[in-house]
């Protein structure tokens, strides 16, 4: 019960949060390494054996906030140029694509010319977004706990998460794979499944921290 507390009560917040006009879709950005943060100290909890509270949710307000804010500003912002990016891909992509078009004095053919650049480039740009994506992941991946238990900064926490799963890539990868199977699975039934796999997915980043940089203290 105190998971699905939890799990409800954050995405009720999230939810909420990602509402409010202008800022809304930035502090949701902000506070989630700060309640993934709290979070990890419940698993941690359990793992000495002890309970679990929805206070947990809200632990790293206390003293680890300013830290976990950073690691949140540094992904939006990582985010944001990765943003630009492809919007950048997709406007050279689409623009070489209209030269031929307007060159071409068919009008079919500059019709089809126009789609398919635009296709191909949306398609190109969503790649290269998506390997730009995946350093910034990895580097945030295991930020929040190593603020939370190790009270490293921002920036060391971020390298040694990106370290961490550099070393550990087949591993990581096989995770990314069913995690997202796992996820597609339990948005199906209206989201319900969340339920179950946010804390099995809380349980399991924990875990794996465990085992990469050793118990908490």
């Amino acid at each position: 019960m105190p998971w699905i507390a939890i799990t409800l009560i954050f995405l009720v917040l999230i939810v909420m949060i990602a509402f409010i006009p202008i800022i809304g879709s930035v502090a949701t950005t902000l506070l989630t390494p700060v309640f993934a943060g709290g979070v990890f100290m419940g698993c941690r909890s359990l793992d000495r054996g002890g309970g679990l509270a929805v206070g947990h949710l809200f632990a790293s307000f206390s003293d680890r906030l300013g830290p976990l804010i950073v690691v949140g500003i540094i992904y939006l912002i990582g985010s944001f140029v990765i943003v630009l990016v492809v919007i950048a891909c997709v406007i050279a992509t689409v623009g070489i694509g209209g030269i031929g078009a307007l060159l071409s004095g068919d009008p079919f053919q500059a019709s089809w010319t126009l789609l398919t650049s635009v296709g191909l480039g949306a398609l190109l740009a969503l790649l290269f977004g998506v390997l730009l994506g995946i350093p910034l992941l990895m580097a945030y991946w295991y930020a929040p706990p190593l603020i939370a238990f190790r009270n490293d900064e921002p920036l060391a926490a971020m390298k040694a998460s990106f370290t961490a799963c550099l070393i550990n890539m087949l591993p990581m990868l096989v995770y990314s794979l069913l995690g997202l199977v796992f996820a597609i699975a339990a948005t199906l039934p209206f989201g319900l499944g969340w339920l179950v796999l946010g804390p099995v997915f809380a349980a399991s980043v924990y875990a794996s921290y465990k085992d990469i940089f050793g118990a908490p203290e």
